[in-house]
């Protein structure tokens, strides 16, 4: 079955198109073509690729670590109001059986679809890390590298594990990168405390960025860089980014853009109170605190945030000058690309 989306303005990896349409054969995009003269109908003002969100724990009350039948669904339906296509549920540090669990419920529900935003695989953040810049990780959770278990997590996921978090100074970290690199598995680096020489000798290995960049890991100094500086600054690096304002500052949020605008990858790394009013609620397994939308741990350290991909997605715009393109396709055609998808999404 073929229709067609007519729009005023429609977005495309090189920019804003007037008055063009989409073809769409059996729901895939088989045209963009401009719109024959004399057709004066528009279903859109503007068009623009569904967001992707690579990087989500949470939302509207549920956590991705939830056992429960509905969890998934219930947050592809919320991260779908956002403007988002496709998304990876995302586990915490935990114990391996509750990890093991997670996953399978999220390889599931990959193979079976359902309503909402389309889940792409799975984003293992933990166990993987060092303490000193764990976040709300609880670090007596927190595991070596052992090629074995990762195979044995590869095959628990039915093969939709798609990314996998780590600190890179870890014993074994390279070999595990190379390992995982081998099983077409994307490597992100963080909740670290790696050098920028060791941050690089990951990237040498084959890991692909880092996890909400500045956020849990060595920042930059002017005689150490740290992962911070690794990350801005080598043009192989994807640069997750927490567009909320809290995570980031806006200033830091413009030297990303200003390094890497063609490297940031907007993630919202949502947690259960996502959506959600004030309160308490839980994040790997611990009370926080939710106060004007920002959640904090008892320490008063950010566990998570409620950001949604809309709304980052105008923040850039806002506090850091790029163009709505720019900031949509940081939303959209970064995360496919970073994916290896951007054949089919983005």
């Amino acid at each position: 079955m073929t229709h067609v989306l007519r729009a005023k303005r429609l977005l495309t990896e090189e920019g804003w198109l007037d008055d063009h349409q989409l073809r769409i054969a059996d729901g895939v995009i088989a045209a963009i073509e401009p719109i024959p003269v004399g057709v004066t109908e528009r279903d859109a003002e503007l068009l623009c690729p569904a967001y992707i969100d690579t990087h989500v724990h949470g939302g509207a009350g549920v956590d991705v670590m939830d056992d429960a039948p509905d969890v998934l669904d219930k947050l592809a339906m919320h991260k779908a109001r956002e403007g988002v296509g496709s998304w990876l549920p995302t586990t915490v540090t935990a114990p391996l059986n509750s990890i093991h669990a997670a996953l399978k419920r999220i390889a599931q529900r990959c193979q079976r679809g359902g309503p909402g935003a389309q889940v792409l695989g799975s984003y293992l953040e933990g166990p993987y890390f060092t303490p000193q810049n764990k976040g709300a990780h609880p670090p007596e959770l927190f595991r070596e590298l052992e090629i074995a278990e990762l195979d044995q997590l590869i095959a628990v996921s039915q093969h939709t594990l798609r990314v996998v978090a780590l600190a890179p100074e870890k014993e074994g970290a390279l070999q595990a990168i190379r390992h995982l690199k081998q099983q077409n598995v994307r490597v992100m680096l963080g909740h670290s405390a790696a050098t920028w020489q060791q941050t690089r000798a990951a990237f040498d290995a084959g890991a692909d960025g880092l996890v909400h960049c500045y956020n849990g890991m060595t920042g930059l100094h002017h005689r150490e860089p740290g992962m911070v500086g690794a990350g801005l600054t080598d043009k192989r690096a994807w640069l997750e980014l927490i567009a909320d304002g809290h995570h980031v500052h806006p200033a830091a949020m413009s030297l990303c853009c200003c390094c890497a605008k063609e490297r940031i990858v907007l993630i919202t790394d949502a947690m259960q109170a996502a959506g959600m009013p004030d309160g308490r609620y839980t994040l790997c397994g611990e009370e926080v605190q939710m106060h004007g939308g920002v959640v904090r741990t008892a320490s008063g350290g950010l566990a998570g945030s409620t950001l949604s991909v809309d709304a980052a997605v105008r923040n850039m715009v806002e506090l850091t000058g790029v163009t709505p393109a720019e900031a949509i396709h940081m939303a959209s055609l970064h995360p496919a690309r970073m994916l290896g998808v951007d054949g089919v999404l983005g």
